[in-house]
């Protein structure tokens, strides 16, 4: 009986040979993957092989997470403290500003006191040239003055302190500077104390 088995066989596969064919899995006998058929010892439900999760590729994977996580906080640590240092030179830089600003009011005040016919002299040409010098490097480092005789009254530059009535002037028009204002990168440091007409 097996010898007419495979010599079926063995017909079939010459038929085959012979159209230029190979035998089908079902005329062998065979499933696709070479295994003989009713051999499903090795396939799941739905005819697919059951893949156990390789340990490895699993740590992997967590391995993987982890470090992403751990990345992505490092760069959210490294952008906070960037920030947090930027705003500490910022308000370090406004405190040092605030402190040398009466130093230039006091300058502009003692040049302004100077009598007409001592004015050039070398004591007051030293001191002109030594405020001038403070008023660059404030410049410099970003520090400028604020406009303010003849520009129309703004809350958020000038502080009105005085109030005229003054025709030649418009309305709510800065008719005089008491002390000068200064801003710091476009950020007010001080208001200029002004007096409003109108």
């Amino acid at each position: 009986m097996a010898d007419e088995v495979l010599n079926q066989e063995d017909a079939i596969s010459s038929e085959k040979e012979i159209e230029g064919t190979e035998p089908t899995a079902e005329e062998t006998g065979q499933n696709e993957d070479g295994s003989t058929k009713g051999d499903s010892s090795k396939k799941g439900f739905f005819g697919k092989k059951k893949e156990k999760p390789d340990p490895k590729d699993e740590k992997i994977e967590e391995l993987t997470d982890r470090l992403q996580r751990s990345m992505a906080e490092f760069d959210n640590f490294r952008k906070r403290t960037d920030k947090e240092k930027s705003a500490m030179f910022e308000i370090g830089a406004k405190d040092i500003i605030e402190r040398i600003l009466p130093v230039a009011d006091n300058f502009e005040r003692g040049l302004a006191a100077i009598p007409e016919e001592e004015k050039d002299s070398a004591f007051a040409d030293g001191m002109e040239k030594i405020y001038r010098q403070l008023v660059k490097a404030l410049e410099e480092a970003g520090v400028k003055p604020i406009e303010a005789v003849g520009q129309p009254f703004n809350p958020d530059f000038h502080n009105a302190v005085m109030h005229i009535e003054d025709e030649s002037l418009g309305e709510n028009v800065v008719a005089q500077e008491l002390l000068k204002g200064y801003t710091y990168r476009d950020t007010v440091v001080r208001h200029s104390m002004v007096q409003v007409a109108n």
